[in-house]
């Protein structure tokens, strides 16, 4: 049984499984070009199917998360989203009316679901569906946090465990705590909308002249920036409080926002971030070892946009009492439609594992594909038989190298199909990146990726389990941070890619640059510029190349060079 999972809302996007196999999953951003697109995911149900070779026909059964009011209301009327997105990405400058608006989304988004809101949800979405082929199929509404806490359990490896799901919000509920054993989901505890960790530091982004539910990993950077305030003397400690298995805001949504404002105009913001970052921990801290002492379960699984704060979730992994900790890589909403079909999956089929080693789980080209865009590019090509060879070589003398091979990751991080590659010791090439090609914020680091040999060489706290998909952080040995000065944050803490053998082309690159130049890491940050989607075709790698003038770009089997 083929099922398609769907999410349309904030990183739109769609998934297709069978069994315990992810058949393909990608979000609709990759293929309209706007970043965290909102549009109801068309491309992507197209491209799950014509990538599977599957009809319309062949599938029975369609999983779409969350169906509250406001989610029920932005399907109804499109344009409701499509504004906010508008405002949210700066694409549009605020109204007289855009506090009125603003205030109404955040009320609205706070209301779970009815079974007027489902019956509407299933209407418009039926009617969506049937205009793109599907006639014969069951329609299922999935939960919004349960479509985040079964992939963290099911994908985990772990056969039983504590999930933990935070985010903004969804079907009334910002967070979640469940057990999972013998395949079997039971949910302890949902935190109420209104107590809200994720719209806090929503509303921290946003007040800081950043781009809520796309900016948050730069106030973790600048946090670090900060002269350090005492959580005894930190204002924000008092907003958010933890009681057993659940949260309490001392304001609603509106009110914390007035708060944090007020608390904003007495501190620098770098202060301001470190005292939001901290307050996250600490709670997050509290929620998670009352939940463990409450189950006495000592594996956990975390899912949710929250728990894309790397820092968070070191801090969690290295908790005295927990054995391992596992973040589900796509965790943010744009997860939501994997999450949704896994939930359908373990509810119809009894699916409790599956196994996730790889996310390259989008579109593959042929180098006939890719020989006919670079015919027309004006760029320098040439065929390699020693890619890996002459790509090491070419970053080994301080070259930056697009590198764009098999298929697309899934999820926020460049996984090496779709990555910018560099020396991780070079200050300059950092620069270089920063100014020239990613055109990001000075302060938020790049990440490397490494073999775990090296892993175990370089980092402090490296406990065993690879970290394929960039989900944690860790420190740098003091005396190992010279190797690795272009990605490593001020505090000398990095967020490494680990990678074993799902990639051999990726793996056998460190091992040519480990001969090259002792140590088998890149610098490894995604093939995009910033505010831009991560490319998925060769004629966005191309476009990029062009845009941005670099030098070189390893493409399939095609050694690219920009002479101009």
């Amino acid at each position: 049984m083929k099922i398609l999972g769907i999410w349309d809302g904030h990183d739109a996007g769609a998934a297709l499984i069978k069994g315990d196999k992810i058949l393909f999953a990608i979000n609709e951003e990759r293929l309209t070009r706007r970043k965290l697109e909102i549009a109801f995911p068309v491309r992507s149900i197209r491209a799950c199917l014509n990538q599977t070779g599957t009809a319309c026909d062949e599938i029975a059964e369609i999983a779409v998360s969350t169906s509250d009011v406001a989610k029920t209301l932005s399907r109804v009327i499109p344009s409701l989203k499509e504004e906010y997105y508008q405002i949210r990405r700066r694409k549009k400058g605020p109204e007289r009316s855009s506090v009125i608006k603003k205030k109404m989304k955040y009320r609205l988004t706070e209301y779970p679901p009815s079974s007027l809101t489902r019956w509407v949800s299933r209407r418009n979405l039926r009617s969506r569906l049937r205009s793109l082929g599907f006639e014969s199929f069951r329609l299922h509404l999935t939960d919004h946090h349960l479509s985040h806490a079964v992939p963290a359990a099911v994908c985990s490896g772990f056969e039983k465990g504590l999930v933990i799901t935070l985010d903004g919000l969804g079907d009334g509920l910002s967070g979640s705590v469940s057990r999972y054993e013998k395949g079997r989901l039971e949910r302890i505890s949902g935190i109420s909308a209104r107590h809200s960790l994720g719209i806090f530091f929503e509303h921290v982004t946003n007040l800081m002249n950043m781009r809520e539910l796309e900016d948050e990993g730069k106030v973790m950077a600048l946090a670090n920036y900060a002269y350090p305030v005492d959580d005894a003397q930190n204002p924000m400690m008092d907003l958010i409080r933890v009681k057993g298995l659940s949260m309490r805001c001392r304001h609603g949504s509106l009110g914390m926002y007035e708060a944090l404002k007020k608390i904003l105009w007495h501190f620098p913001s770098e202060q301001f971030a470190h005292m939001a970052q901290r307050t996250l921990e600490r709670r997050i801290l509290e929620l998670a070892k009352n939940a463990m002492n409450a189950t006495g379960m000592n594996h956990l699984s975390l899912a949710g946009g929250i728990f894309s704060n790397v820092k968070v979730n070191r801090l969690l992994r290295m908790l005295p009492d927990l054995r391992q900790c596992h973040v589900f890589p796509h965790m943010g909403d744009g997860g939501l439609a994997l999450g949704a079909a896994l939930v359908v999956n373990h509810q119809l089929n009894l699916v409790r594992q599956v196994p996730l080693t790889d996310l390259c789980l989008g579109p593959r080209y042929r180098d006939e594909e890719i020989k006919d865009v670079l015919k027309t590019s004006g760029l320098s090509f040439r065929k390699s038989r020693e890619m890996v060879k002459e790509t090491a070589e070419i970053i080994a003398r301080g070259g930056i190298v697009f590198w764009f091979q098999g298929r697309m990751e899934l999820g926020p991080r460049a996984l090496g199909a779709r990555s910018i590659l560099a020396r991780p010791d070079s200050l300059a090439i950092k620069d270089a990146l920063n100014l020239r090609l990613k055109k990001r914020v000075w302060y938020q680091p790049f990440c490397p990726a490494m073999r775990e040999a090296d892993a175990a060489e370089i980092l402090a706290d490296y406990d065993g389990p690879l970290n394929r998909f960039m989900t944690m952080a860790y420190m740098v040995r003091e005396d190992k941070r010279d190797c690795v000065r272009g990605v490593i944050n001020v505090d000398g803490s990095c967020r490494p890619q680990i990678v074993g053998d799902e990639n051999p082309i990726y793996r056998d690159l460190l091992e040519e640059i480990r001969r090259l130049t002792g140590h088998g890491i890149l610098l490894n940050t995604s093939l995009n510029l910033h505010g831009e989607p991560v490319v998925c075709s060769p004629q966005d790698a191309v476009k990029t190349m062009l845009d941005t003038g670099n030098e070189y770009m390893a493409i399939g089997n095609f050694l690219v060079e920009n002479r101009k």
